[in-house]
């Protein structure tokens, strides 16, 4: 699938877990509605549903994940978009392994340029960052 689609699936999914989270309303009704909306299908459609699930699904991992590498944000104070940002991007790093982790974390700081605020960047490519560094001097152990 070309990067171009997997940024739009990442967009759809980012923005179905920041309603379903700020509106307490069903994913799968939010992902149909926006994939409709964007005119998102096929492969594009899945990859989205995929990663939307992964979150939901494992989303006190990525939590516990959050909470152990930005311990000074406590996760409910995180602003919504930041946390579903690295809520996504951690399950794309730490679970779904179908892409390079440099390419999750490049795509998230890409998504918090876009829907983040003028610190999100930062914030998100910080906490990653520290996330991929663990993971490579686990590596070396």
């Amino acid at each position: 699938m070309p990067i171009g689609l997997r940024h739009q699936a990442r967009i759809a999914a980012l923005q179905t877990l920041f309603e379903s989270e700020f509106a307490a309303n069903s994913p799968d009704g939010i992902l149909a509605r926006t994939l409709q909306d964007k005119e998102i299908n096929g492969d594009t459609a899945s990859f989205a549903n995929e990663l939307v699930c992964g979150v939901i699904q494992n989303q006190q991992v990525v939590d516990d994940t959050i909470r152990r590498f930005a311990p000074a944000f406590p996760i409910e104070q995180i602003a919504t978009m930041d946390r579903n940002i690295l809520r996504l991007a951690l399950f794309e790093i730490l679970l779904h392994n179908k892409v390079p982790p440099k390419v999750a974390i490049n795509e998230a700081v890409e998504l918090a340029k876009q829907f983040g605020s003028a610190k999100s960047p930062k914030f998100v490519n910080g906490v990653l960052g520290s996330v991929l560094a663990e993971q490579q001097r686990q590596r070396e152990k």
